[in-house]
């Protein structure tokens, strides 16, 4: 029986992953669970599951959760650093990060800390600060556990081979819904277009990122930490149809790829039950449902977010940090209607550019630098609406 707590439970990624526990009530056992604002299928997960704690990051939510769960012996707690409580919960033997963005890197050092295996789908924690959470996991001595698909499908295929070097690593990409555009159609894209992803069914930020290239930019990152690997051991192919998740070569030049039907209950359910493979019932793979498999390289120069996210991990340091940072803003500006597509790697770039670069930065540098780029960014947003709205005047 292992017991889980699932940072960020009414998402994409924790509400399957609940599935996952809920199709086998004896092998697993919820401790915790956190949502952000979505309170609502927080207390009704919370009855179903019956944790030991729950946590809404929305403080002005917190009596509305209490008085719901008042008849439970349930904790309820509120806020961000509440999350660290979640995280580190004496009972949890892993802990599942499914929050988006940079608010999960302090309740992931929390867990490490704490002594809890990791279940990693919050690839902004590496992203952000990726040579301290290795080092903290191999001081506490802690799996992390990937979760994405890509990652998990490497980390699938280098089971059995810890004394073989691996030479290269390709995580493949779907393209997204803009695959093979070029930038004057880029530039007039909607919101409703960019978050119609052909294979994948995930929260907004992330499909956003996916139609950019950026989820696969953050994720190359991801993979250097991960895996120990140097940014020439790491590449991209655009794969459209999802089914090779991801593929490493040794240095014989030998190639392993792990494939699947796309559907992240399958690297969810991998995650929670390693090193053990589970029995499910998930729909099978039909080869000749998919005939033809087709391959391509990525186009880094319409999509800029994924050089850009290349160039970062080349820099190191703090520069991750910073594009992580004015990705969140730049997607959240873009969702609001505030910034075209294209503008969103303008403005990341002009942070790259601008933010203090520090090559080898401490916890509290990356939380500064974290928080200065935001700021800039969010003038930089500012200063595009202005000149938006004065061009259509």
């Amino acid at each position: 029986m292992k017991n889980i707590s699932i940072l960020g439970s009414t998402g994409s990624i924790g509400t399957q992953a609940l599935e996952v526990v809920k199709a086998n009530p004896d092998l697993y056992k919820i401790s915790a669970l956190t949502a952000q604002s979505n309170a609502d299928l927080l207390i009704k997960q919370a009855l179903e599951f019956l944790p030991s704690m729950v946590v809404i990051g929305d403080e002005g939510q917190y009596l509305k959760v209490k008085a719901a769960l008042s008849a439970t012996a349930i904790q309820v707690l509120a806020g961000v650093d509440a999350l660290c409580e979640a995280a580190s919960i004496a009972e949890a033997n892993l802990v599942l990060t499914a929050v988006v963005g940079a608010v999960g890197l302090k309740p992931t050092i929390a867990a490490i800390e704490a002594g809890k295996d990791i279940g990693l789908a919050n690839k902004e924690t590496l992203v952000v600060a990726g040579d301290l959470i290795t080092a903290l996991a191999k001081q506490y001595g802690v799996r992390i556990i990937p979760v994405d698909s890509e990652h998990s499908a490497i980390f699938q295929c280098l089971v059995g081979e810890d004394n073989n070097p691996v030479e290269k690593i390709y995580l493949t990409a779907s393209g997204g819904p803009f695959r093979g555009k070029d930038q004057a159609f880029l530039s007039g894209v909607t919101k409703a277009e960019a978050l119609k992803h052909p294979n994948w069914v995930m929260g907004a930020k992330i499909t956003i990122d996916s139609a950019s290239l950026m989820n696969k930019g953050l994720e190359v990152i991801e993979a250097k930490w991960l895996f120990g690997l140097e940014p020439d051991q790491i590449d991209v192919i655009v794969h459209p149809q999802s089914i090779i998740h991801s593929l490493v070569q040794f240095n014989d030049g030998s190639m392993k790829a792990q494939m699947g039907l796309p559907d992240m209950k399958l690297p969810i359910h991998y995650a929670l039950a390693y090193p053990q493979r589970i029995s499910s019932d998930f729909k099978r793979f039909n080869f000749m449902d998919y005939p033809e498999l087709t391959f391509a390289q990525a186009d880094r120069e319409t999509f800029r977010n994924l050089d850009l996210a290349f160039r970062a991990m080349r820099k190191g340091g703090n520069m991750s940090c910073i594009i992580n940072a004015a990705n969140e803003v730049v997607v959240n500006a873009f969702l609001q209607g505030q910034i075209g597509f294209l503008q969103m790697s303008d403005v990341i770039e002009s942070c790259m550019d601008s933010i203090a670069f520090i090559a080898e930065p401490s916890l509290n540098n990356y939380l500064e630098t974290d928080r200065y780029t935001r700021i800039f960014a969010g003038e930089l947003v500012t200063k595009q609406v202005n000149y938006n709205q004065n061009i259509k005047y």
